[in-house]
């Protein structure tokens, strides 16, 4: 049994597709503007994983989560053709920092951390993971972000780097997300694993995910069911 689980945040706690939809809504409301905004979404989310290899390759300097995404909003704003402040364009960057949780992810995590020292271990800044659990009412213990480590997720250095920060062996922490590329990266660096299946992650046509039975520690449906797993 764990002492410690961490989190994927991004899909796991959180449902970053609709609450983005939402906010992109909002925003073609206020100025005006028609889009398909749920294409917009995932085609932002989309250039997350290719800019981090950006960084990876040494094109970028290490840059956070944060600004990685107003990279690609004000080349996609620009790319549809729409012209607003740099004030708009940060506070529609900030939709990020404004994601609503899965509706089992507050009582989950709440039950979980009587029993666990619970975190974050998200490629999101800390900046971004400390307004978001604010808002949301996340009950964190504490707020681990790649950001410390200057290694985003898969890179070994952020999943050794949290159980040093918690002062616990590898094998003494748990690594709860939603996709098993994540939770494959963690086991190979000697962390117990949990996988919680979130199929509308990507919206109402998301494919499963392909994991073997038993592959991970644990599997679970949420983190209620995760939290009864666990015996918290």
């Amino acid at each position: 049994m764990p002492t410690a689980l961490a989190f994927d945040v991004f899909g796991t706690v959180v449902d970053w597709r609709s609450s983005v939809i939402r906010e992109l809504t909002e925003f073609g409301v206020e100025h005006g503007i028609s889009r398909d905004w749920a294409a917009f979404a995932d085609e932002w989310r989309g250039g997350y994983a290719p800019a981090m290899d950006r960084v990876r390759r040494g094109e970028l300097p290490w840059t956070r989560i944060d600004d990685l995404h107003r990279m690609a909003l004000v080349e996609m704003l620009a790319a549809a053709g729409v012209e607003v402040a740099d004030n708009d364009v940060n506070h529609l960057n900030r939709a990020w920092h404004r994601l609503d949780p899965w509706p089992d992810s507050v009582e989950g995590l709440t039950r979980l951390k009587r029993r666990f020292v619970i975190t974050t271990l998200s490629n999101g800044n800390v900046s971004l993971l400390t307004n978001m659990a604010k808002r949301a009412g996340l009950p964190w213990d504490c707020v681990i972000s790649a950001e410390l480590f200057r290694h985003y997720k898969p890179d070994a250095e952020a999943y050794l780097g949290c159980a040093d920060l918690l002062g616990v062996q590898p094998a003494q922490l748990m690594l709860v997300a939603a996709h098993p590329n994540d939770l494959r990266a963690a086991r190979a660096n000697g962390l117990m694993t949990a996988y919680v299946a979130r199929p509308r992650e990507h919206g109402p046509d998301q494919q499963p995910d392909r994991v073997d039975d038993g592959e991970f520690d644990f599997t679970a449906t949420d983190f209620l069911d995760l939290a009864d797993r666990l015996g918290a």
